[in-house]
């Protein structure tokens, strides 16, 4: 069965690479996404955000120093969760997507640390 962690590092791997590439084609959408929730220096900010997603995600999905990228992805998305998916502090009408963000994202933090205590495992460049 040691292709189904493969398939399921594979699958929160792409997720980050995808939200890297958006990043990386629409640049001035991101900054004003992330100036609308008051993130200061939003210019700079999308660069080493933009570079975890695509190069966090590839080493995940490699299986590359993944117990310590998973980590590393999983207290970005913590935080993310947090600044950009507070539900409580949302509009009456945007509670409920709102608070699905938010738990779909605690989540993949959830499999990133399934990542960090199980290692990259069998079909991975580390084999940990």
């Amino acid at each position: 069965m040691a292709w189904v962690g493969a398939i399921g590092r594979l699958g929160l791997a792409l997720l980050f690479m995808w939200s890297g590439y958006g990043k990386v084609a629409d640049p001035a959408s991101t900054v004003a996404y992330m100036q609308a929730y008051g993130l200061p220096a939003t210019g700079l900010l999308i660069w080493p955000a933009l570079l975890l997603e695509l190069v966090g995600g590839a080493m995940l999905a490699l299986g590359w120093k993944a117990r310590w990228v998973g980590l590393v992805l999983a207290v970005y998305t913590v935080a993310a969760t947090f600044i950009f998916h507070a539900y409580w502090s949302a509009p009456a009408d945007q509670v409920m997507n709102e608070q699905i963000h938010f738990m779909s994202n605690l989540a993949i933090a959830g499999g990133l640390l399934l990542v960090v205590a199980h290692g990259s495992g069998r079909y991975a460049l580390d084999k940990s």
